[in-house]
């Protein structure tokens, strides 16, 4: 049973009162948006400075992680767990439009990666021009972020996959260093492609890692010639509350416009 979406879209706005309101800072907001995911709630947030985006978040219960059916069909492509809408604000101050989150029961090739994890795509691109791409198109990004391979690789009676285009996802770019990696991975930033430009980025974790319900931090890779209005962030950063029994990802170091 695919999942339900319930979407809501909330302002909370807060600002600090001075003593002169000429010195007072900019108000600080935040916008949210929620979807149901395998009974549980999960939901994005943006936190705005004014008009400038200084955080985006997720909030995901450890409940979707432990729901998740480790005897899923293997499915080819891949079917998307969820599809949670972001707070408009998203679009308007980073150009990013959706969440897109896989569950991935038997994980996938590179051998790093066979094991069970989450997806969780921050698009540029509408649902629709995602579900559109079919990977016909084979042209690769002139630069990738330092460090950072965009690998053909082959899969059994499937062919290859160039530059590990997924069709509905697009090509996914990761640390170079995860290719050759012995043991199972536990989370890493992947960047992606279609049509030669970025149109997402993803943290990838696996059921493991989140299991530890612990804090933890991924670098996020400097990633040149966004289109005109996409802006990236340069720090991301899981935190556990246990009290809420809860992860909030929260993304941020945004630059300015």
């Amino acid at each position: 049973m695919g999942p339900v979406r319930i979407s809501t879209s909330v302002a909370l706005v807060v600002s600090a009162a001075m003593a002169s309101p000429a010195m007072a800072p900019p108000a600080r907001s935040t916008s949210r948006s929620c979807s149901t995911v395998l009974e549980s709630k999960v939901c994005t947030w943006v936190v705005l400075k004014g008009t400038a985006a200084v955080e985006l978040g997720l909030t995901i219960p450890i409940a979707v992680v432990e729901a998740a059916p480790l005897d899923a069909e293997m499915v080819w492509p891949p079917a998307e767990l969820a599809t949670v809408t972001l707070p408009p604000e998203a679009k308007r101050a980073l150009g990013i439009d959706h969440l897109g989150i896989n569950w991935e029961a038997h994980g996938h090739p590179p051998a790093p990666f066979l094991t069970p994890h989450f997806d969780f795509h921050f698009y540029t691109l509408s649902r629709d021009a995602v579900r559109a791409i079919d990977c016909a198109d084979t042209t690769k990004p002139q630069t990738l972020p330092g460090k950072y391979a965009l690998p053909d690789i082959a899969i059994p009676n499937m062919g290859v996959l160039v530059g590990l285009c997924v069709p509905r996802m697009g090509m996914h770019a990761l640390a170079a260093q995860e290719l050759t990696a012995t043991a199972p991975f536990e989370a890493s930033m992947i960047v992606g492609y279609y049509r030669g430009q970025s149109i997402f980025f993803e943290p990838m974790i696996s059921r493991a890692r989140l299991l530890e319900k612990s804090d933890f931090t991924l670098m996020v890779p400097a990633v040149a010639s966004l289109p005109a209005g996409v802006r990236y962030p340069s720090a991301f950063r899981a935190s556990y509350d246990a009290a809420r029994k809860e992860y909030r990802m929260v993304f941020s170091g945004f630059p300015s416009k």
